[in-house]
C-alpha cells in the first residue's frame, strides 16, 4: 500500500504542533498579598491614651461690681496683663451725680450737727443758773448726738458713692493672660456679670476627661504627655485632681494633671496623655489593629498566616481569640502564641487555606524567592 506523501507531511506537521502546544504551561497566578501584624505581648492592656487641652490651674472671672453701659474695652483674648491694669470702663455719669449728691447731703448734715452742738452748749450753760429746765437741756443734748450720728452716716454714704464710682473701672486682680472676653463697647452689663477671664500662666495643667470604666486604673497609673505641636517631646505629668462626680452629659470624670517638673506649656494647646501601670499579676495581652478582627460562629477571630519555613509565603487559617479590651483604634487580645502573623487588611476576602504572600513581596505559586 502506498502512502500519500502530502498526507504524511500533514500528519507530521500536526504532531509537531501538538508537541509544541503541550510544552507551553499556563502562567502561574500571583499570590494574594496581605498585610500582617506580629503578635507581641507587652502589657498593653495597662495603657490608655487620652486627648486633652492645656489650661491654667487658676482662672479668675472678672466682673464689674456695679452695672452700666460699657464705654471702653482695653483687652483682647491672649493679651498679657498685670495686676491693676484697666480691662474695661463703664459710663460713670450716674455714679458721679450720686457722689455729688452724697457730698451735698454730708455738708448739710455736718452743718446741722454743728448747730445742734452749739445749742446744746448754750443750754448746758443756762442750766447751771436755772434758766432752762432739765428736760430742755436733755433734749438739746440728745439732738446734738443725733445730728452728729447723722453726719457720720452721710460721710459713710459718700464713701460708698465714691467706691461705686471707682467700680466703673474694671482692673485686673492678678498677673496673667486674658483667656476670655465677653463684653463689647455699648453693651449694658449687670452687676456681678463675668465679662473677662484671666488665666495665671505660671502653673499650666493638662485637662482630660476619663471614661467611667477607666476610672479605677486611672487612679493608680503613671502618666506621660506630649503636645500635638511637638509629639516627639514626651514629659512626665502627675495627677493633681480627679473630679469625684461624673459630668451630667458625657458621664466622664474631669482630671487635671501638672508637669512633674516646672515646664512652660502654651495655654489652649492640644495634648496627648498616656496612662500606664504595672502589669504584674495580670494576664498578658497583645494589641492588634481593629481592622484585623472578624467572626467565626459569632465569636471574635483573626486570620493567621501559617508560613512555609522562612519563605515569605503561606496559607491563612481562621483562629478564634479572646478580646481583653479596646484602646483607640486597637484591640487587646489573648489566646495566640507570640510571634503569630495576623492579617490586618482585607479580612473579608480571606478563605481557609488561601495561599498568600506577605506584604512587600511579589510571588507566584511556583516561585521560591521574591521577584525583584
Amino acid at each position: 500500500m502506498r502512502t500519500n506523501p502530502s498526507a504524511a507531511f500533514g500528519a507530521a506537521l500536526l504532531a509537531a504542533t501538538l508537541a509544541a502546544c503541550s510544552s507551553d504551561e499556563p502562567p502561574a497566578e500571583p499570590l494574594r498579598t496581605v498585610r500582617t501584624a506580629e503578635l507581641r505581648y507587652n502589657g498593653a492592656a495597662e495603657s490608655n491614651r487620652y486627648v486633652g487641652t492645656v489650661q491654667a490651674r487658676h482662672e479668675v472671672d472678672h466682673a464689674f461690681r456695679v452695672g452700666g453701659k460699657v464705654t471702653e474695652r482695653r483687652v483682647e483674648v491672649g493679651d498679657a496683663v498685670r495686676a491693676g491694669d484697666v480691662l474695661a470702663v463703664l459710663d460713670d455719669l450716674d455714679y458721679r451725680l450720686a457722689e455729688d449728691a452724697s457730698r451735698q447731703q454730708l455738708v448739710a448734715a455736718q452743718a446741722q450737727a454743728k448747730q445742734a452742738e452749739s445749742d446744746n452748749l448754750r443750754l448746758q450753760a443756762l442750766k447751771l443758773d436755772g434758766s432752762v429746765s432739765d428736760a430742755d437741756a436733755e433734749r438739746a443734748d440728745s439732738e446734738a448726738r443725733r445730728s452728729k450720728a447723722a453726719a457720720e452716716a452721710e460721710a459713710r454714704r459718700l464713701e460708698l458713692a465714691r467706691n461705686r464710682l471707682a467700680y466703673t473701672v474694671l482692673r485686673a486682680s492678678r498677673n496673667g493672660v486674658v483667656s476670655g472676653v465677653r463684653l463689647e463697647v455699648g453693651q449694658v452689663v449687670a452687676e456681678g456679670q463675668p465679662v473677662v477671664t484671666i488665666a495665671g500662666g505660671g502653673e499650666p495643667e493638662i485637662v482630660v476627661d476619663v471614661p467611667e470604666d477607666h476610672l479605677a486604673a486611672f487612679k493608680s497609673a503613671r502618666f506621660s504627655a506630649s503636645l500635638a505641636s511637638a509629639p516627639e517631646k514626651v514629659f512626665d505629668v502627675v495627677l493633681r485632681e480627679l473630679s469625684p462626680q461624673a459630668a451630667a452629659l458625657t458621664r466622664t470624670y474631669r482630671a487635671r494633671l501638672r508637669p512633674a517638673s516646672p515646664r512652660q506649656l502654651p495655654l489652649g494647646a492640644t495634648a496627648t496623655l498616656v496612662s500606664s501601670r504595672d502589669a504584674s499579676g495580670s494576664s498578658p495581652v497583645a494589641p492588634i489593629p481593629a481592622s484585623a478582627i472578624t467572626q467565626s460562629n459569632g465569636q471574635p477571630a483573626v486570620w493567621v498566616v501559617k508560613r512555609k519555613g522562612a519563605e515569605p509565603v503561606g496559607s491563612v487559617q481562621l483562629v478564634r481569640i479572646d478580646v481583653k479590651g479596646y484602646r483607640n483604634d486597637e484591640i487587646l487580645v489573648a489566646g495566640l502564641p507570640a510571634g503569630e502573623l495576623v492579617v490586618t487588611a482585607g479580612v473579608q476576602k480571606m478563605a481557609p487555606g488561601l495561599q498568600v504572600a506577605l506584604a512587600g513581596t511579589a510571588l507566584v505559586a511556583d516561585t521560591k524567592v521574591p521577584v525583584q
